[in-house]
């Protein structure tokens, strides 16, 4: 760019007005403006404007055409008249215009208008106290939330004590009567469980020879040990089988496989804490195996619920994770050496270390296994008789299969 060609009257073709002979005026215009309109020539200053028109003429018309002065160069814009209607040939008489604005905090004006854009609305605030705006489409950070045990613990510990005191009640004060009540909940485990399958399944598993069945096992392991057991299941079974037959045909191998499948569960499984009791220190086996199985569904509970991260069998129970599991065996460890240096007769610290990891694999299994029962029917829990806990066979689930794990244990480590 030619800085001598941009606004400053430099000869022939200069910006600005000249006289007949094409040279500046002798009191021209100062660099960088414009003659003041409405104002006629003097002396030689050439032809005047009226208001801001041209003259016409060949020799003007010329000029106009060979000689152009160079400009900057600047973002294009687009033309626009002034705002007296007097043309563009005004506007290009001033100083060249800046584009964007002059200080970091204007706004840019439109092209095509003076005034300001509007400031873009203020969304809206919702009353919703959970920290979402619908008005404006966006989240806002919620507050850490607390982490729920999902239950009623006040229910759940009311609920548990009770259930122990009956329990260590009746245990040691006469074994039978404990017999009684291993019967009861392995009744009530059966009602629940043939129940939700009728409802959610239809399948119709006969409840009576069950119910008889399943009794009569868990009295027979107690008194004939495993063969009686053994033979009450076999019975049982057969009772199953005849009961359906009774009924329409339809759906017969279902309900019948159902029902083998329940005796075997509850009541066989049921028949070894009633052999556990056989033993000259029964009642402390006993014992022992429900301190096992409630300390490790409790470390897991309470390691998982604090630390758990990472997801033990998210597809079958989404809640149980590896460091539950982890707490789990850690305290069933511990309660196992407890349990057989001061509990049963002639145990020892290793053996407690053993049967504590061996407990807590049954026990997440077993829960496991009425995990996945449960998410098939489509439930969360197979009852609703004990508050804060859900049914009986949710507190069986873990139990259950632990049972013959430890009577097994016993009896290679002391004997029966």
């Amino acid at each position: 760019m030619n800085d001598s060609s941009w606004g400053a009257p430099t000869g022939p073709g200069h910006w600005g007005p000249t006289d007949d002979h094409g040279s500046a005026p002798g009191h021209g215009p100062a660099y960088g403006q414009a003659p003041a309109y409405g104002q006629g020539p003097s002396h030689n200053q050439g032809p005047s404007y009226d208001h801001g028109r041209a003259p016409a003429g060949p020799a003007y018309e010329r000029h106009a055409v060979d000689e152009t002065r160079p400009m900057p160069i600047v973002p294009d814009m687009p033309d626009t008249p002034s705002g007296d209607g007097r043309g563009d040939d005004q506007d290009d008489r001033g100083a060249a215009r800046l584009s964007g604005p002059l200080f970091r905090d204007e706004v840019p004006l439109r092209p095509e208008s003076t005034e300001r854009p509007p400031r873009p609305a203020e969304p809206a605030r919702s009353a919703e106290p959970s920290g979402f705006s619908q008005s404006s489409g966006s989240s806002q950070p919620e507050p850490p939330k607390k982490k729920s045990a999902g239950r009623d613990l006040g229910a759940a510990i009311g609920v548990g004590v009770g259930l122990g005191a009956v329990v260590i009640g009746s245990l040691f004060i006469v074994k039978a009567v404990f017999v009684g009540v291993i019967a009861v909940a392995v009744v009530v485990g059966l009602w629940e469980l043939t129940s939700r399958l009728e409802e959610r399944k239809g399948i119709r598993a006969p409840l009576v020879p069950l119910a008889v069945g399943g009794a009569a096992m868990v009295v027979a392991g107690y008194v004939r040990g495993a063969e009686g057991a053994w033979v009450a299941m076999a019975l049982t079974a057969l009772a199953v089988l005849v009961w359906r037959m009774t009924e329409p045909p339809e759906g017969y191998l279902k309900d019948v496989t159902a029902g083998v499948f329940a005796a075997f569960y509850v009541p066989f499984l049921a028949t070894f804490v009633a052999m556990m009791l056989t033993a000259d220190d029964g009642a402390w086996r006993v014992l022992t195996f429900l301190i096992l199985t409630v300390v490790s569904d409790t470390g897991a509970y309470a390691v998982g619920w604090r630390f758990g991260k990472h997801k033990l069998a998210p597809r079958i129970s989404p809640g149980k994770t590896r460091e539950g599991l982890l707490g789990a065996v850690s305290f069933a460890m511990v309660a196992g050496v407890l349990c057989m240096q001061f509990l049963v007769d002639d145990g020892t610290w290793w053996q407690g270390l053993v049967m504590g990891a061996l407990v807590a694999a049954s026990a997440t299994l077993g829960d496991l296994g009425e995990s996945m029962i449960k998410r098939d029917l489509g439930i969360k829990d197979m009852g609703t008789l004990l508050p804060g806990h859900g049914g009986i066979m949710d507190r069986l689930d873990s139990l259950l299969p632990t049972a013959p794990v430890v009577w097994l244990l016993l009896v290679l480590f002391v004997g029966s």
